[in-house]
């Protein structure tokens, strides 16, 4: 699975968990205070 940062970023992850923790992780490194459900995160995502 994978999504795209509006910051240009690529996330990617083997499956639904991995995409999510990848995500969370960039929002914190790379936008701190931004914060986004597991449900938000699944909706950008492509498979």
């Amino acid at each position: 699975m994978q999504m795209n940062c509006p910051c240009g970023e690529l996330i990617t992850g083997a499956g639904e968990d991995e995409l999510v923790d990848a995500a969370r992780a960039h929002l914190t490194a790379a936008h701190p205070g931004r914060a986004y459900t597991r449900d938000q995160i699944l909706f950008f995502a492509d498979e």
